[in-house]
């Protein structure tokens, strides 16, 4: 396979993953239903940054360390499956409380900024994420590839996963999805923290079991 084929090969590896639902769609839409479509924009260009540094991480060989490293990769999953019930416990506590259109539109630009925030550390707390990228990685790039690949992958890994989270904020933050999500706020507010939760208690559950 040619470096390019390979190139190419990795970039719908990596769109197909990151359409697969998981934690980042979760965040991703909940924030442009729930929030606005500036904020559910915030949260992708979060999960692009993250793309980046995993896509990095992924070249310096990240796979190869984690299976010399059984305890970082333990590690990993619990820090990650506790960060993600963090972040579903304080969806369900603001499940209660109503939102006010107009508040979510003068909160200027403080929203989005932590919309980001939340989108990177979403991302990067997911070492599911790492995995697949660094087994697609080692199983599709040259075991010496050109110097070009270096400087080429990264931006085409942040514009996979910021494109395809774009257009998911997009399709959340129009007028019919966000309508339906202030009639059911509480309901779909708990029911997106339960599914966060159980990907959490996943990742811990699992964490004794290597298996990379």
């Amino acid at each position: 396979m040619t470096a390019s084929a390979a190139i190419f090969a990795i970039v719908a590896a990596l769109l197909l993953g990151a359409m697969i639902p998981g934690p980042s769609f979760v965040i991703v839409a909940r924030n442009a239903i729930g929030l606005s479509r500036r904020d559910g924009l915030a949260t992708a260009l979060g999960m692009g940054i993250g793309g980046i540094f995993f896509g990095s991480i992924a070249l310096a060989g990240l796979y190869t360390l984690l299976q010399a490293v059984e305890w970082l990769y333990i590690g990993l999953k619990i820090a990650g499956g506790a960060y993600l019930i963090f972040v579903a416990s304080k969806i369900w506590r603001g499940a209660d409380r109503p939102i006010a259109m107009q508040d979510a539109a003068a909160a200027g630009s403080g929203r989005p900024r932590k919309s980001f925030w939340i989108g990177l550390t979403t991302q990067l707390s997911n070492p599911k994420t790492a995995i697949w990228y660094g087994s697609i990685f080692a199983a599709l790039l040259p075991q010496h590839p050109p110097l070009w690949c270096y400087f080429a992958l990264p931006p085409l890994v942040f514009c996979v996963e910021f494109g395809w989270y774009t257009l998911v904020a997009l399709c959340f933050s129009s007028k019919g999805p966000r309508e339906v999500y202030l009639r059911a706020k509480k309901w779909i507010d708990r029911i997106a923290a339960g599914a966060i939760t159980a990907l959490g208690l996943r990742l811990i559950l699992a964490a004794p079991k290597v298996g990379i």
